[in-house]
């Protein structure tokens, strides 16, 4: 019975997940972008990887999730969805689904991004994990963190890399004081 709950509720923390970037959408639509990051396509690609190795359905005869395992995707599914829409709220028309940035490009520090330089890049992990944690037999899943990491150091390179060039001093203060993108660690 855990298991159907965990699954049900990891299915409607996609749907609300996925939401919060549709809502934000239309605020950023018709923003021009003046400067993009196109190495950033490569992250994309990378962290796309990282989902479709966790969302496979490979796993051996007689598999299943322990409840400690389907417990933490239960836990880490709806702090995910909060971070993204919290990280959506904040950064507003500013949001892209590659690295770019507008004319008009502020440097947000605040809500989530007080803590975390990409916190929308925090809630794909955590997406990510819940859905292991609920899906995935342990070797995808490794490989799937594995190609999901790199994927995502390669669009924070691109993106930090971006607003460094545009904010100068103040986002290299910023970067000092604020993690990117996994709290206490990275």
């Amino acid at each position: 019975m855990l298991t159907i709950v965990a699954l049900v509720e990891l299915v409607l923390c996609w749907i609300a997940w996925s939401l919060s970037f549709a809502v934000v959408a239309k605020r950023a639509k018709g923003q021009k972008k003046v400067v993009r990051a196109v190495s950033s396509r490569w992250g994309i690609l990378l962290v796309m990887l990282g989902f479709a190795l966790t969302f496979s359905y490979v796993r051996p005869a007689g598999f299943h999730k322990s409840p400690l395992s389907l417990a933490l995707s239960m836990i880490l599914g709806p702090v995910s969805v909060a971070l993204a829409w919290a990280a959506t709220r904040h950064l507003g028309k500013q949001w892209r689904y590659e690295a770019a940035l507008s004319e008009d490009h502020e440097l947000i520090q605040t809500g989530p991004y007080a803590w975390l330089r990409h916190p929308i890049y925090a809630s794909m992990l955590g997406m990510l994990l819940a859905t292991g944690f609920c899906w995935t037999w342990w070797p995808m899943f490794l490989a799937a963190i594995v190609v999901f990491i790199a994927g995502t150091e390669v669009r924070v390179r691109a993106e930090d890399r971006l607003l460094s060039e545009r904010f100068g001093s103040r986002f290299a203060d910023y970067r000092a004081r604020v993690k990117a993108y996994i709290p206490l660690i990275r």
